[in-house]
């Protein structure tokens, strides 16, 4: 015990000194917040809370574009058999062929496989931004490829799909034109209208008045819904130029849905283009191969040149068919091979062969504008005429001259099934 009073007396006061000097010090501190939260304007909580909303629409607007691409992705790589890999062509920025079937399943109340509809070669080169459509004329006579038993030699382009689908579409184009062809994309035309309306409809240059179904076509430019598509498409009667202009409006309309899938504005209706593509589309193309297709090709439409392969009419065992030259093959295989980096070749197949044996046997005169009544089928490796007699198939009339007996009797023997 501390024995001096004064000293302990001087020890409490500065003891209480030092209390009250922190007491001060805490009330300023506080002071000092207090004032810092007074002194938050209301237009910055604002800014803050803008900043949280946009984050907030950041986030979701991710969340959505997540979503919509995995769902794609998981539709279009479903029908695929999950395969998910990018081409080695399309991933090297290489040009590519791709085989547009259109086939006519219920469009019309059919529900068996059938023929295609429509046949389009198109070509992509990304090297020098360009692209090929080319139409081919569903009646054109080819050799068929993929028929087992070859019940269908030489036969028209469009019976392909009915005797092996896709695949023998595939193998038969690319044996006509001699150019490889990498992907194909099998379209049910009854998804035609959906696919339009969609998109928010198509604009056309329509090249003539004209009406079909109910609709009403008035020449110039126009635009189309689902509807009114399907009918422009179909009509080919009221056409000066037959199937051939048929053929130029169904790459009209093609074009326009290429140009409006690929635009921002359809990205809201994804939900129904997948939904489209999941029922009525068909393809060997991945979607890490058509995201690619969008993002690297998509300055081939900027030069685009469309066509098709003109044939001259004939009549065959009685039916009306399309036989192309072969001056008129060779320039549409030059055409191809060219946008596809590939030298040119000198056309030698079976189109060809019957071609020249016509030339050589029956006089062919391909500048003659009326339909021909003279062309006759060969046979595989034969120089005669299918069904052995030279007189053979075609007559102006539609009868046949040769016995059902001499076609019994040959394997390889040649007759139209419409």
């Amino acid at each position: 015990m501390d024995q001096n009073p004064k000293r302990r007396e001087g020890y409490r006061a500065h003891r209480s000194s030092l209390n009250l000097h922190r007491s001060s010090l805490n009330l300023h501190r506080n002071r000092a917040l207090a004032a810092d939260a007074s002194a938050l304007k209301s237009g910055n909580f604002f800014a803050r809370l803008i900043g949280v909303a946009v984050l907030l629409t950041a986030c979701f607007g991710m969340a959505w574009a997540a979503h919509m691409y995995f769902t794609v992705h998981s539709v279009i790589d479903g029908k695929n058999g999950g395969n998910t890999a990018t081409s080695a062509k399309i991933a090297n920025k290489q040009p590519i062929s791709i085989l547009v079937l259109g086939v006519d399943q219920g469009i019309e109340g059919r529900h068996d496989r059938g023929n295609s509809d429509t046949m389009i070669l198109a070509t992509a080169n990304p090297q020098k931004n360009s692209a090929t459509m080319t139409s081919i004329p569903r009646d054109t006579l080819a050799d068929i490829k993929g028929d087992p038993e070859n019940k269908y030699f030489m036969f028209r382009v469009n019976s392909a799909y009915e005797i092996g689908g896709h695949e023998s579409s595939m193998k038969t184009v690319s044996s006509m034109l001699n150019v490889p062809i990498d992907y194909y994309l099998e379209v049910n035309m009854k998804a035609l209208k959906s696919l339009v309306n969609a998109v928010g409809g198509v604009d056309v240059q329509v090249p003539f008045d004209f009406s079909y179904d109910w609709c009403d076509f008035h020449k110039g430019k126009q635009h189309l819904n689902g509807r009114h598509a399907v009918a422009y498409v179909r009509m080919r009667k009221e056409d000066p130029r037959g199937d051939y202009g048929r053929q130029m409006r169904q790459r009209q309309v093609i074009e326009a849905i290429a140009h409006k899938a690929m635009s921002v504005n359809t990205l809201g209706n994804y939900r129904k283009l997948v939904d489209i593509f999941n029922k009525y589309v068909k393809t060997n193309l991945t979607f890490n191969d058509m995201l690619s297709l969008a993002l690297n090709y998509r300055g081939c439409m900027n030069s685009l040149k469309s066509g098709y392969i003109q044939g001259h009419d004939a009549w065959i065992d009685g039916s009306s068919i399309q036989v192309a030259s072969t001056k008129e093959l060779q320039k549409t295989s030059d055409k191809i091979r060219k946008n596809l980096n590939l030298q040119t070749q000198t056309l030698n197949n079976e189109e060809t062969r019957q071609n020249e044996l016509n030339d050589q046997n029956n006089h062919i005169k391909w500048d003659d504008p009326n339909a021909f009544t003279n062309y006759r089928i060969y046979d595989q490796n034969q120089d005669k005429p299918a069904g052995g007699s030279n007189s053979g198939y075609g007559s102006g009339t539609g009868e046949s001259t040769s016995s059902s007996s001499s076609s019994a009797s040959s394997s390889s023997s040649w007759h139209f099934k419409w």
